[in-house]
C-alpha cells in the first residue's frame, strides 16, 4: 500500500495529471487488466486498519498492576517457604478476579464499538473498458475515472473531469459546515488549502448537489484522508489521572510495608524469636500492609460508571478512562455536528423594510415566523416562501431527513413553516428551465408558468443567491407597498441589512424574481436575461446549536471546566456560535495561531482564547499538547477524520459515534452513541462521581491495611503477641470477605449533589491528599490502638502462631467491627451519618449487615474454627469488641463536625 506523496495534483493542469497517471481517454477508462496490475502495485484502496491487540494480551495486561504483582510474588513465596496452600489460593482467587473483571469491561465495549461501525462497503461507479461499472471502492486504483452524483461519499481522492452545479460536504476533513462549490478549473495555488482545493475530490467527503467525473490521483493511505490517519502513529495517549495515582499509592504502600517488616524483623531477632516464626510474621504484614480488594474494587467501580455511561448513550473503551472525565479541566470541542446541530436552519428573514425572527431547530417544520414589531407578516411573505421552495432541489422526507444541499434544506423547512406545502406547489408549477447554480456566477434560476398580476400569462423567473449579486442586476425591490424603483437609499438600507446578518455569523442569501412575456420564451435561458430583477427578501440562516448545548456549557462552567471550541468553519461563524453558546474569548484563526512563537507561549494565551477558527489537525495536536504541558487535563470532542489525531493525544478523547468516521473511533478513548454534546456534560458528572466513590473505598481499604500494619508495629514493640497479632488466613479474610464487598457497596454510591458545583481536582493531586491521609492515620491509629487494647486486656493467653485463643478471636472481631463503622462514616467527608441521604443507597448498610453475620459464622461454627484460628465467644465478650469497635463513629463524628465549622467560617469570610 503507498503512503502518502507530495504531488501537487491540485496545482497541475488535467491534461498533465492524466499523463503522470498513465490514465487512458475519460471516455474508456482503464482496462480490467490495467485496473488489476495497479491494484496489485497501490494496494486496496482503504485505510490501514490499527492491529487489534489479541484477547490473550488484554487479559494478561490486567496483571501490571504494582499491587497484584507484589500479591502473586507474596503467595509463590508463602507457598514454597510454608508450604501452605490457603494463603496462595486466597491471593489467586482475588488476582484473577481482578483480572476478570477488567478482561470482561473491556470486551463488552470493544462489542458495543463494532456494533456502531457501519458495516455497509462503500460503492463507486467507474470507467472500465469503456462501460460504467458499480465496483466496491476498495477496487479502485490511480488513473480510474470515476462518476459522483448528488448523494454519493466520494470513493477517492481525484481531480475533477467535468462538473455540473457540483457542490461537496468536506466537514470531515476542513471542519467546514458548508458545502463546497467544485468546478474545473485549470489549476490552484499549490499552497493552497484543503477547502480551496475547487478543482479537486477528496476520500469519504459527501457530494451534496450536482455530478462529476473525478481522475482519481491517490487511494487508501496516500490519500488525504489517509494522510491524517497517519498522524494517530505520532499522537500516543497518556497514562490516565487514576492509573497514575493507583501506581503512586502502589509504590507508597510497598514502600511502608516493607519499612515495617525490617522493623518487626530486626526486634524480633533481637529480642532472640525463631526466624521460621518472624517469616510467618514478615509474609503475614506483607499481605496485611496490601489492600488485596483495591484492583477488584477499582475496577469494580469502573465497570459500573461505564455501564451507567453506556445506558445515557456514552461507550468508553477502557476502565479507567472513566474517571479521567472527573478530573477534566478542559474541554476543546468541533463545532459542526458537535455544538451544533448540522442541520442549516433559517434563523432570520428581512423582507419588505421588515425583520421576522424563525423559531424551531433543524428539519423540523414546527416552528413559526414572527415579526419583530409585533404585526402580522405581510401577505408578499408569500412570494418569499414561494421562491424559496421552487427555486431549489432540495427534498424534506417524512422522517424530517434532507436529500441535497443543506441549505437548500433551510430555505424548504423555512417554506413549510410560513405553511406552505412545498411538495404539492413543485408538482402544480413545474419547471420550464433552469441555471445551476455555479460558482462564479453564484446564483441559481427556475422558471415557471406564472399568471401576471394583471391576470395574463407570463414566465416568472425565481432566482436564490448571493446578495451582492443579485443586488448588482436588480432593478427594483418588494417595498412595503408593493414593487418599487431601487433608489440610492434603498440600496444602502439592503447592504446594511445584508452586513448585520453577516456580522452575526449567518450565512445570507437573498431571493429574488423577474417576469417574462409568455410568448416566445425560450426555455434555454440565458443567465444575461436576468438583468431586469425584483429583490424580494434576505434570508440568514446558520448550523444552530444543539438545544441542550448552551445548558451544558453552562454545567461545564459552574463545574470549573473551560469549554473552547476548535473548528475548521470561518472565523465569523464560529465566534457568533459561541457568543449563542456562551463560550467567553476571543476568536482566532489557525493562521493566526501558527504567529504565536512557542508552545509555553500558546499555553498562556489560550486563556484569553475562546474559538480557534480555519484549524488544521496539526493545529489541534499543538492546542492539545500546550494544555497538557500546564497541567490540564484535556477533553477532545470530534467526528471527522481531521479530529483523530488530537482525540487520540488528547487525555480523554470523545468521537460521534452517529455521524463520526471509523478513524476518529478508533483513536477516541469514548464514544457517544447520539452524539449530543449534552452527554459528555453527564459523563463528567459520572466520572467525579465514580472519582469520589473511589476515595471513600480507597479511604476505607487504606485504613484497613494501616490498621493491621500499626497493629503489628504495636504488638510486636510491646510484645503483647507471639509473633503475628494475625494469621495470613485472617488477614486475607478481612481484606477480600470482609473488606471486598462492603467497598464495592460504596462503588455504587449516588453522584453526590455538589459534584458539578466544586472546580476539577489538580490532574497530579493524589488520592491521599494531606487531609485524608491524617484522616486515615487517625482512623488506623484509633483502630489499631483498640485492636492492641483487647489482645492485652482479654482473657487467656496472648495470641501465638497458629494456635486459637479467645484474645486473638475478640481481637479479629474487634478489628472487623471498627471497619464496619468506618464503613458508615466514609461515606461523605463532612456530612454526618445521621442524615437522611445516608440512605439514598442502602448497599453499604446490607453489607455492613452481610459482614456481621458471616463473622459470627466464623466465631461461632465449630467447623470453621481449625480453619480461621477462631474460638467461640461469649455474648458480653461480643458486646466488648462491638463498643470498642464503635469508637471510629464517634471519632469520625467529631472531626467532621469540626470540618463543618470549618467550612462555615471559611464561607462566612468569603461572603
Amino acid at each position: 500500500m503507498i503512503e502518502p506523496d507530495q504531488t501537487p495534483w491540485h496545482a497541475l493542469p488535467v491534461g498533465d495529471v492524466a499523463v503522470m497517471l498513465q490514465a487512458a481517454a475519460p471516455d474508456q477508462g482503464l482496462s480490467t487488466g490495467e485496473a488489476a496490475r495497479r491494484l496489485e502495485r497501490y494496494g486496496p484502496n482503504q485505510l490501514r486498519e490499527a492491529a487489534r491487540e489479541p484477547r490473550w494480551r488484554v487479559f494478561l495486561r490486567q496483571f501490571q498492576d504494582l499491587m497484584i504483582v507484589i500479591l502473586l510474588i507474596a503467595a509463590v513465596v508463602s507457598l514454597l517457604i510454608s508450604r501452605e496452600w490457603e494463603t496462595p489460593l486466597a491471593i489467586s482467587v482475588v488476582v484473577l478476579l481482578n483480572a476478570a473483571i477488567g478482561f470482561v469491561q473491556e470486551s463488552r465495549a470493544e462489542a458495543s464499538l463494532e456494533a456502531l461501525r457501519k458495516m455497509t462497503s462503500t460503492v463507486a461507479t467507474v470507467r472500465r473498458d469503456g462501460r460504467l461499472a458499480r465496483l466496491d471502492a476498495k477496487e479502485l486504483v490511480p488513473g480510474d475515472v470515476v462518476a459522483v452524483e448528488a448523494g454519493d461519499r466520494v470513493p477517492a481522492d481525484g481531480r475533477l473531469l467535468s462538473a455540473a452545479s457540483l457542490e461537496v460536504r468536506e466537514a470531515e476533513l476542513t471542519g467546514e459546515a458548508q458545502p463546497v462549490a467544485k468546478s474545473v478549473i485549470g489549476r490552484v495555488e499549490e499552497g493552497a488549502p484543503l477547502a480551496d482545493r475547487t478543482n479537486a475530490l477528496f476520500m469519504n467527503t459527501s457530494v451534496t448537489r450536482g455530478r462529476g467525473d473525478m481522475l482519481v490521483t491517490a487511494t487508501g493511505m496516500a490519500t488525504e484522508t489517509g494522510r491524517i490517519a497517519g498522524l494517530l502513529a505520532v499522537a500516543e495517549p497518556a497514562p490516565t489521572p487514576l492509573q497514575r495515582q493507583i501506581s503512586s499509592l502502589s509504590r507508597t504502600l510497598a514502600l511502608i510495608s516493607a519499612v515495617v517488616v525490617v522493623i518487626v524483623v530486626v526486634l524480633g531477632l533481637v529480642r532472640g524469636q525463631e526466624f521460621g516464626v518472624l517469616f510467618v510474621t514478615a509474609v503475614s504484614l506483607a499481605v496485611a500492609a496490601i489492600p488485596e480488594g483495591l484492583p477488584a474494587v477499582v475496577a469494580f467501580t469502573l465497570a459500573m460508571g461505564t455501564d451507567r455511561l453506556a445506558r445515557r448513550g456514552a461507550i468508553v473503551k477502557r476502565l479507567s478512562s472513566v474517571e479521567t472525565l472527573g478530573s477534566t479541566s478542559q474541554i476543546c470541542t468541533d463545532k459542526t455536528g458537535t455544538l451544533t446541530l448540522n442541520q442549516m436552519t433559517a434563523r432570520e428573514l428581512i423582507l419588505a423594510g421588515r425583520r421576522f425572527t424563525v423559531s424551531g431547530h433543524g428539519y423540523a417544520i414546527d416552528g413559526r415566523i414572527r415579526s419583530t414589531d409585533g404585526r402580522p407578516p405581510p401577505d408578499t411573505l408569500d412570494q418569499a416562501l414561494i421562491a424559496m421552495a421552487l427555486c431549489t432541489d432540495a427534498v424534506l422526507r417524512e422522517d424530517e431527513e434532507v436529500v441535497g444541499d443543506p441549505t437548500e434544506a433551510a430555505l424548504i423547512v423555512l417554506a413549510e413553516k410560513g405553511g406552505v406545502d412545498v411538495a404539492a406547489l413543485r408538482q402544480q408549477r413545474p419547471r420550464l428551465a433552469e441555471i445551476p447554480f455555479d460558482a462564479d456566477y453564484k446564483f441559481m434560476a427556475t422558471f415557471h408558468h406564472w399568471t401576471g398580476d394583471d391576470g395574463r400569462p407570463i414566465v416568472r423567473c425565481f432566482i436564490k443567491g448571493a446578495p451582492d449579486v443579485l443586488a448588482a442586476r436588480a432593478t427594483h425591490y418588494l417595498g412595503p407597498d408593493g414593487i418599487t424603483d431601487i433608489d440610492p437609499q434603498a440600496r444602502r438600507r439592503y447592504d446594511e441589512a445584508n452586513a448585520t446578518l453577516a456580522e452575526q455569523g449567518r450565512r445570507v442569501l437573498a431571493m429574488a424574481h423577474q417576469d417574462f412575456p409568455a410568448d416566445g420564451f425560450d426555455a434555454s435561458a440565458d443567465m444575461e436575461l436576468l438583468d431586469r430583477i425584483v429583490l424580494i427578501a434576505l434570508v440568514g440562516i446558520v448550523d444552530p446549536p444543539r438545544p441542550q448545548a448552551r445548558q451544558a456549557i453552562q454545567q461545564c462552567h459552574d463545574a470549573g471546566i473551560r469549554v473552547r471550541m476548535i473548528t475548521g468553519d470561518h472565523a465569523v461563524t464560529a465566534a457568533a456560535i459561541a457568543r449563542d453558546l456562551d463560550i467567553p474569548g476571543q476568536a482566532v484563526t489557525g493562521a493566526e495561531l501558527d504567529q504565536i512563537p512557542g508552545d509555553a507561549e500558546l499555553a498562556r494565551r489560550l486563556d484569553d482564547i475562546g474559538v480557534i477558527a480555519r484549524v488544521s489537525p496539526e493545529h489541534k495536536l499543538r492546542i492539545v499538547g500546550a494544555l497538557q504541558a500546564r497541567g490540564d487535563v484535556v477533553a477532545m470532542t470530534g467526528d471527522g477524520v481531521n479530529d483523530a489525531p488530537a482525540l487520540r493525544k488528547a487525555d480523554i478523547g470523545v468521537a460521534m459515534g452517529l455521524t463520526g468516521t471509523e478513524v476518529t473511533k478508533e483513536a477516541a478513548t469514548m464514544v457517544l452513541t447520539d452524539d449530543n454534546f449534552a452527554t459528555i456534560v453527564g459523563a463528567v458528572r459520572e466520572g467525579r462521581g465514580v472519582y469520589d466513590n473511589i476515595v471513600k473505598f480507597t479511604r476505607f481499604q487504606v485504613s484497613t491495611a494501616l490498621g493491621f500494619v500499626l497493629t503489628f508495629l504495636i504488638t510486636s514493640l510491646t510484645g503483647i503477641a507471639e509473633g503475628a497479632p494475625f494469621t495470613a488466613l485472617q488477614i486475607l479474610f478481612v481484606n477480600l470477605v470482609m473488606d471486598g464487598p462492603p467497598a464495592m457497596s460504596l462503588g455504587v454510591d449516588p453522584v453526590s449533589p455538589d459534584a458539578m458545583s466544586r472546580p476539577p481536582r489538580p490532574a497530579r493531586e493524589p488520592i491521599l491528599t494531606r487531609e485524608r491521609l491524617i484522616r486515615i492515620l487517625l482512623t488506623s491509629a484509633v483502630m489499631a490502638t483498640g485492636t492492641a487494647a483487647i489482645l492485652a486486656w482479654a482473657p487467656g493467653p496472648a495470641p501465638a502462631v497458629g494456635q486459637a485463643g479467645v484474645a486473638g478471636t475478640m481481637a479479629l472481631v474487634t478489628f472487623v467491627f471498627f471497619q464496619a463503622f468506618n464503613l458508615l462514616t466514609v461515606r461523605h467527608p463532612t456530612r454526618s451519618l445521621f442524615h437522611r441521604e445516608t440512605l439514598h443507597n442502602a448497599n453499604p448498610l446490607i453489607a455492613t449487615l452481610a459482614v456481621v453475620a458471616l463473622l459470627l459464622l466464623i466465631v461461632e461454627l465449630d467447623p470453621l474454627h481449625g480453619f480461621f484460628t477462631t474460638t467461640d465467644l461469649t455474648f458480653d465478650q461480643w458486646l466488648i469488641c462491638l463498643a470498642v469497635g464503635s469508637a471510629i463513629l464517634w471519632v469520625g463524628e467529631l472531626v467532621k463536625a469540626l470540618l463543618r465549622a470549618r467550612d462555615r467560617r471559611q464561607s462566612a469570610h468569603g461572603a
